[in-house]
Parts: structure tokens; C-alpha cells; sequence
């Protein structure tokens, strides 16, 4: 299906598309360089712009320089290269990852060590390796549970551990930053580390090949029993997919199937042109609330690397007609009563990624004019004098004072994505990882990943 719809594609003219959106790019391009300057001004080196008061606040007692590193690939898609080198230049010679504070696990490993392999794999500079290798170092002690799924904190200068209980992403989504490590510096133990992780979550599921939401990593038991696609649990379906995408491990595609054929069938509820992914109890497939988070609008991009287009397109537009009733996502909605649980909108990027999903997918300009969209309402309700903002709630639109920090990363990547088609940055030749950083699969041989990684092919 991939190769027919990419041929046909290739006999559309694109200057007429080019025309249109060109001054859109260049809007965002615009957009992101004026943000990033005000949060050199006022929040350089922490985590979190607040742009109403133009200060700053961090995730932990420290920075540890996630907004930088998270900011560069965008930096590099946009050709904003001075601003790119800035980042190099913080990396090699001032980054020092020797702090004595306690990180989640799962976060800083997409973000910060997502990045810092992106930042290698276009620079090649060893120097940012070494920092990668490091902080990945940093990162191993929060997996020696007597199980292998890792803690929820880990102290990066101590290597003590603490938090027994993690959602499912945490548990087990580290499979494709750590294997690029692992390939880079030809050390198994990153991605082996990671694997059985995965393996530990995996292998406790149910019959029905749902797994649950949150897990005790010393004792292997389920705490919530709950089968989900979305905010707990995205990122442990996106590396699974991923991870066998990029490596060809052939363990993880057989997990990927089953797990993507027990979703569809117990999770996803179609009701005429509508299919939203409920909450189910992972035993006996019962449905337990109906209740969304904006993070769960990911899934379309997913499908779409799993050449299911028409699932895909379903729950695209699915999402789409709630972000059109409420000018944004609100963060929790119940979809069977309509009804908004928490209205916040948090900048989030995953319906925007969808959507440059989707088009680059299928060269529909219906994704194109859903990003448009999503584009002009951001800029009509979150923008501010100095930057964006988020959103207290979607239906009074009060602006928040905060900036999180997968803006720059993810929402403006995507934005630029959707309207730039010349990046030469594609579905079928990049893999992006959760934070939104792209690596390119022919960087990676099949031949040499098994060994590299240490799987059996």
C-alpha cells in the first residue's frame, strides 16, 4: 500500500502546495526563532519558560539542560544554524551531567539522551558521544531491579535509586534510544539493558496480549490493571514499533502484532465516522471509563508507520472534530459523555505530528488544512508578546504562564514539517523518537545492528 500511494504521489505537482504554504513555514520558522531568543533572555539554561513574567522554572532541584538539547533537531529541521552550533558549542565544552540530583528515568531518556544521539548523528562529533555514553551510564543503575524494569528516579552523580511503581511507559520504552546507543559505540548493554525491561513488561501480560498501566518493578505485580493507548502507555507501543523499524530485531515485530491486533480489538470503540481508544481492564477486555488525554491523539502517526492509512485516517479525524469544537485538546475528555475532565491545553504537539503523519503519508491536503488550523488557533489563543503559552482552560482560553518544554521539540518541528516539504525529511526514511528527534534508518544496517546491539536475528 506504502509504495502504490508514495508512486502516486510522486506524479503531483507540488508548486501550487509550495505557494500556498510558504509564508506558513515561514511563520513558524519566524515564530520558533522569536521564542527561542526570549527564553535565552530570560530562562538560558533552566527548563521551563514562563513568558508572562519572563522567568523560568525547572523540572528538579537543578537544571540539567533538557530545553537546549531538546530544542536542537528543531534548530537543524529549520536550518537555524547558528542557533544549532550555540548548542553544540553548550555540549561539548559546558554540559556536565555529574549532578547530584534525582531525574525520572523515563523522561530524561527520550529527551535528553534522544537528543544528545541525534546531536551525534548529525555532527559526529565524538565529543557528543562521549556525553551521550555518559549520561547513558548515568542512566543504567535505575535498571538493576530485581526484575529489570527500572525505577522511577535515579540520582545522576550517586546512581541511587527510588520509586517502585511506574506507569508502562516508564517501565519499558527505552529500546530505541538505548539500541542507538548501543550501535553507536558497538556496547551491547545499553539496548540489553533496555530490552529486558521491555521483555519484563511484555511477558506479564494478560491472555489477551493487553498489558496494564502501572507495575511494581520489584515485584513484577500489576498495580492498575488497565489496558490504554495513551498518556502512561504511548511511548511503550511507539518503541516497540519503532525500535523493530529502525534495528529489525524480529522479536520485537512479533510483540508489535499481537500487541497492535489485541488493541484494535479490545481498546478501539467505532461508532459511525468517529473511533476513539477507550480504557479497558486488561484481563477480561471489560471497558472501565471512556475517558481520553490529548497525548493519546499520537496514534494516527503510529498507524500510519504500521501501513494501516485507513485506521489511521479514522482516528485522525476522529480527533480533529474535538479540536475544531474547542479551538485546542482539552487535556482529559470523556468521549462517550462529552464531557471535559481537566481543560487545560498544554501546547501538546501529538495531534499536530498526526496530521504531518498522515499527509506526508498519503499527500491528502486535508492534513495540510488540519495543520493550518491547528497553526492559526495557536497563534490566535496561545501566543504572547514574548512567546506561547498554554492554555488554562479551552473554553474560556486563559493563557497560562508557561512554556513546557516539548514546544520547541515537538510542536513547532511538526508545524514546520506539515508546511516545508523540502526538508528531505520524510515517514518512510526517518524514525523520530518520542521527544521528536529524526534518525535517518539508512544510518543503520541491518547487517551490523544484531551484533551491535547483541539480538538474534
Amino acid at each position: 500500500m506504502r509504495i502504490c500511494i508514495m508512486a502516486a504521489a510522486a506524479m503531483i505537482s507540488y508548486l501550487p502546495m509550495k505557494a500556498q504554504y510558504a509564508d506558513l513555514s515561514n511563520s513558524v520558522k519566524q515564530d520558533f526563532v522569536r521564542t527561542w531568543d526570549t527564553y535565552k533572555r530570560y530562562a538560558w539554561g533552566h527548563d521551563v519558560l514562563l513568558p508572562e513574567t519572563k522567568s523560568y522554572t525547572d523540572w528538579y532541584e537543578q537544571p540539567i539542560r533538557i530545553s537546549q538539547i531538546d530544542a536542537y533537531s528543531s534548530m537543524k529541521v529549520m536550518g537555524l544554524q547558528k542557533q544549532a552550533r550555540d548548542i553544540e558549542k553548550f555540549v561539548t565544552d559546558s554540559c556536565n551531567f555529574n549532578i547530584d540530583v534525582y531525574v525520572k528515568t523515563a523522561d530524561v531518556n527520550n529527551r535528553v539522551l534522544g537528543g544528545l544521539l541525534y546531536m551525534y548523528s548529525t555532527t559526529r562529533n565524538g565529543k557528543i558521544l562521549e556525553r551521550a555514553r555518559d549520561f547513558g551510564n548515568r542512566l543504567l543503575p535505575a535498571f538493576r531491579s530485581p526484575t529489570g524494569i527500572p525505577y522511577y528516579w535515579v540520582n545522576l552523580k550517586t546512581g541511587k535509586v527510588k520509586g517502585d511503581k511506574v506507569n508502562t511507559a516508564e517501565a519499558a520504552a527505552y529500546t530505541l534510544e538505548m539500541g542507538i546507543l548501543s550501535y553507536y559505540t558497538k556496547d551491547p548493554k545499553y539496548y540489553q539493558a533496555a530490552r529486558k525491561a521491555l521483555e519484563a513488561v511484555y511477558g506479564r501480560r494478560s491472555a489477551l496480549n493487553l498489558t496494564g498501566n502501572i507495575i511494581n518493578n520489584e515485584t513484577g505485580e500489576w498495580v492498575e490493571t488497565i489496558s490504554c493507548i495513551g498518556a502512561g502507555s504511548s511511548t511503550y507501543y511507539e518503541s516497540i514499533l519503532k525500535t523493530w523499524l529502525l534495528f529489525k530485531d524480529p522479536e520485537l515485530k512479533d510483540m508489535w502484532e499481537k500487541t497492535i491486533t489485541a488493541i484494535n480489538r479490545y481498546d478501539a470503540e467505532e461508532n459511525g465516522n468517529t473511533v476513539w481508544y477507550r480504557r479497558t481492564d486488561m484481563y477480561s477486555g471489560e471497558v472501565k471509563n471512556t475517558t481520553i488525554t490529548a497525548y493519546d491523539a499520537y496514534l494516527p502517526a503510529l498507524l500510519c508507520l504500521d501501513n494501516d492509512a485507513e485506521q489511521a485516517a479514522k482516528v485522525q479525524h476522529t480527533w480533529h472534530q474535538l479540536w475544531t469544537q474547542y479551538g485546542m485538546l482539552p487535556m482529559i475528555y470523556d468521549f462517550r459523555r462529552q464531557h471535559i475532565t481537566a481543560a487545560s491545553y498544554e501546547l501538546n504537539a501529538e495531534i499536530i505530528e498526526s496530521a504531518w503523519y498522515m499527509y506526508d503519508y498519503t499527500k491528502d491536503t486535508t492534513y495540510l488544512e488540519m495543520g493550518k488550523q491547528y497553526y492559526n488557533d495557536l497563534s490566535k489563543y496561545c501566543k504572547t508578546g514574548a512567546a506561547f503559552t498554554g492554555i488554562m482552560d479551552v473554553r474560556s482560553k486563559q493563557q497560562q504562564n508557561k512554556m513546557p518544554v516539548s514546544f520547541f521539540a515537538t510542536t513547532m518541528k511538526y508545524l514546520y514539517l506539515l508546511f516545508t516539504p523540502d526538508t528531505g525529511i520524510n515517514t518512510l526514511d526517518y524514525i523520530f523518537n518520542a521527544a521528536g528527534n529524526p534518525f535517518r534508518t539508512a544510518d543503520f544496517k541491518e547487517s551490523e545492528s544484531a551484533a551491535r546491539l547483541g539480538f538474534q536475528q
